[in-house]
């Protein structure tokens, strides 16, 4: 059987006044613990991207990291694989999903990839649908699954940004958004 790469006992979740749900401690790829900057790379975030179906939104989002040489193609049969398998527990917060695969799955390097759509789609998550955010993840091996998120959760857990984000023009204004929370420094684990 496939785990899930975001284990749900590695989360710290509290709902703030906005429903919005925060996740809290740092992303650790592989041996290093990378920030968000390094992760969310100019390529890595489109918006008013068109999908007809949360399939095709997951396609799309992977297909940054594809296009960025940070995942091989089968990464984005993974994500929907693991979506299948597990439900729609990847949609964790209103309008906000978290697609993601295993690292053998076709992962090069460690990357975040953000996609607004341009029409919210269903995922079946009665309390969180529809999704018009995917943040895919890719992390570089198993023994580094995600300890926790917390730039990209200073970034979804304050609704003025996700606000913000929804009404981005352009991909760099919403990578600026997210590099915005990045921290600035990246230690050895």
């Amino acid at each position: 059987m496939i785990e899930p790469l975001v284990q749900n006992e590695s989360f710290s979740c509290s709902n703030d006044r906005f429903g919005i749900y925060v996740v809290s401690a740092i992303i650790i790829f592989g041996r290093n613990i990378m920030n968000l900057r390094e992760l969310l790379r100019p390529g890595l975030a489109a918006v008013d991207v068109q999908a007809k179906d949360w399939q095709e939104a997951i396609r799309a989002v992977g297909q940054l990291m594809v296009n960025d040489n940070a995942v091989e193609p089968r990464f984005l049969d993974g994500m929907i694989r693991v979506a299948k398998e597990f439900g729609p527990y990847i949609v964790v917060a209103p309008g906000i999903a978290l697609p993601h695969a295993r690292p053998e799955d076709g992962v090069i390097k460690a990357s975040i990839a953000v996609a607004r759509l341009s029409t919210p789609v269903e995922f079946g998550n009665k309390e969180n649908d529809p999704v018009d955010l995917l943040v895919a993840l890719a992390a570089i091996d198993n023994k580094g699954h995600i300890e926790g998120l917390s730039d990209l959760a200073a970034v979804l857990g304050d609704a003025e940004n996700v606000k913000q984000i929804r009404s981005c023009k352009t991909a760099d204004e919403l990578l600026n958004i997210f590099w915005s929370k990045s921290s600035d420094s990246v230690e050895a684990a």
